[in-house]
């Protein structure tokens, strides 16, 4: 499972004109998974989310994560994040899980993430959707939980 991470002061998304999630400070997380993923990859990856720590702490180091700081989290799923890019100028998104697959995963993370964190907004999948943000810092970090390795990370 890849995850695409911003720290934000504010973000939001809209589909067909109508906002469906919106945050203050706090982390936009686009989303995408892929084939063999499975509850564990989305359950290290939302782990991770909320402990990173990308938020100042009093002496302007990060040092702080989400969890400490009590801000947001929107959750945007993404397949193209799995694109390959290495045969010519059409990506190819085969490295996406298959969408109901991806939509499982999606739903679950975003539960996981509702269980284990106070406010926490959402895309919806499948949907053409406007994603604004404004980047704090900026900061952004990209994280994949591979599956069938013991720590979701590469060996």
């Amino acid at each position: 499972m890849i995850g695409l991470l911003q720290r934000v002061s504010e973000a939001g998304v809209e589909v067909d004109g109508a906002v469906k999630g919106a945050i203050g400070p706090g982390l936009l997380v686009l989303l995408c998974a892929e084939p063999g993923d499975g509850s564990q990859q989305a359950s290290r990856l939302v782990d991770k989310v909320l402990r990173l720590r990308v938020f100042a702490d009093e002496t302007g180091r990060m040092n702080r994560c989400l969890q400490d700081t009590g801000g947001g989290l929107l959750l945007v799923p993404q397949f193209t994040l799995a694109a390959d890019l290495r045969g010519g100028n059409r990506p190819s998104f085969s490295g996406a899980a298959p969408p109901e697959e991806g939509r499982r995963l999606f739903q679950l993370a975003l539960e996981l993430a509702r269980e284990r964190h106070g406010p926490v907004e959402s895309g919806v999948f499948g949907a053409h959707m406007r994603v604004a943000l404004v980047n704090d810092g900026p900061v952004t970090l990209w994280v994949r939980m591979e599956p069938g390795t013991a720590n979701g990370q590469r060996p």
